[in-house]
């Protein structure tokens, strides 16, 4: 069934739905996602809610966002004024390029306002502030809070006099739980079928982690994640140079989905069985990041499986060649470009700006 964003307005800020030149990398189209009406009642549940891990959203809601992603992308919205009257606080008190750039496209296309803290050095922490008190006076200052902090018990800390919204962007060698989102909001693009209640043995995915979700955030949450698709996969297998790459937390949570899993650190053997791989290197240890599992590079001669997607948070270092850039591998531009309109279903959420969108979006019965 066609959805009601066909009627709309294209969005012009997609120029990146084709690929330049005669590049092959994947772009799906936001649309194939979208099957009918969207669910207002399970998307106005999120209002109020602080989104500090995965565990803060259930199945249903996540593949909603992902939905509304999808229409959010497909149409321009700037003359809904979404988001107008609310002030969004990024406060990064560790260095980060898409995380918060992307958050601020996606409330400044919203037609919000920003107050951006682009690093800690420009705040009372330097002068020994605690993070308690400057959540106290963010009560005052705005609408809702975005954070990261390299400090993995940051989020407890500001939580004590914090009374607004808080969306964790990242703590320490925590959680990463938007860049999750953006990570299935990509996959779904690609194969909407797994957003479905039942999946054809043959279309289930043999999931590959080239890194240490233990010690990266972002690897993490979107092993995580991929927990609620235990249908959908079939074997997640994780290539790492430590022999164990996850912790006792959360290789249990992966025996308590059921889902087949193996660790190796022979990338030769496996590479050619995965569908999805999805890879870092960049990991928090202590007090400072260091690359991990840095030997274990791809690039276009890499014994990749003909149909097999490749996702990465990015930043890359050199485990992941630029040779890649132009195949149809490349599914990680689509997973950057796309993280604004996730973000951007997220913050209409939360902040209960769900009347604002279009009304022929929405089933009304749900």
């Amino acid at each position: 069934m066609a959805h009601p964003t066909t009627r709309l307005k294209p969005n012009p800020a997609l120029p990146y739905l084709e690929p330049p030149g005669n590049s092959e990398n994947l772009r799906p189209e936001p649309l194939d996602l979208l099957a009918g009406s969207l669910d207002r009642k399970l998307l106005a549940g999120l209002e109020g809610r602080s989104i500090l891990a995965v565990e803060d959203l259930e199945r249903r809601a996540m593949i909603e966002l992902c939905r509304l992603a999808a229409a959010l992308e497909a149409v321009e919205i700037g003359e809904y004024h979404v988001l107008d009257g609310k002030l969004v606080i990024t406060a990064f008190f560790e260095a980060s390029t898409r995380t918060r750039i992307s958050f601020e496209s996606a409330v400044l296309r919203l037609d919000g306002k920003i107050i951006s803290i682009p690093e800690g050095r420009v705040t009372g922490v330097k002068k020994g502030e605690s993070l308690s008190d400057i959540g106290e006076m963010f009560n005052a200052y705005g609408s809702l809070v975005v954070m990261r902090h390299p400090e993995t018990n940051a989020l407890d800390r500001i939580r004590r006099n914090l009374r607004l919204p808080l969306i964790n962007a990242g703590n320490g060698s925590g959680e990463h739980p938007t860049q999750a989102l953006a990570d299935w909001y990509a996959l779904l693009k690609w194969r909407p079928a797994l957003a479905a209640e039942g999946i054809a043995d043959d279309d289930r995915l043999h999931l590959g982690i080239l890194g240490t979700p233990g010690s990266m955030r972002a690897v993490k949450s979107f092993l995580l994640m991929s927990l609620m698709f235990q249908p959908a996969i079939r074997r997640v297998t994780v290539i790492s140079e430590m022999a164990d790459p996850f912790g006792a937390d959360l290789e249990e949570e992966i025996r308590r989905a059921g889902i087949d899993f193996a660790v190796t650190n022979d990338i030769q053997t496996h590479l050619s069985r995965l569908d999805v791989i999805y890879m870092n290197s960049i990991a928090f240890l202590g007090d400072s990041y260091r690359a991990l599992d840095s030997r274990y590079k791809l690039s276009a001669d890499s014994d990749l499986k003909e149909d097999a997607v490749i996702l990465h948070p990015l930043a890359r270092l050199d485990e992941l060649d630029t040779s890649l850039d132009e195949t149809r591998h490349n599914l990680y531009f689509s997973q950057a470009h796309g993280a604004v309109f996730v973000r951007q279903a997220l913050l209409a959420s939360i902040l209960g700006r769900l009347d604002r969108l279009p009304t022929a979006w929405f089933d009304e019965a749900a």
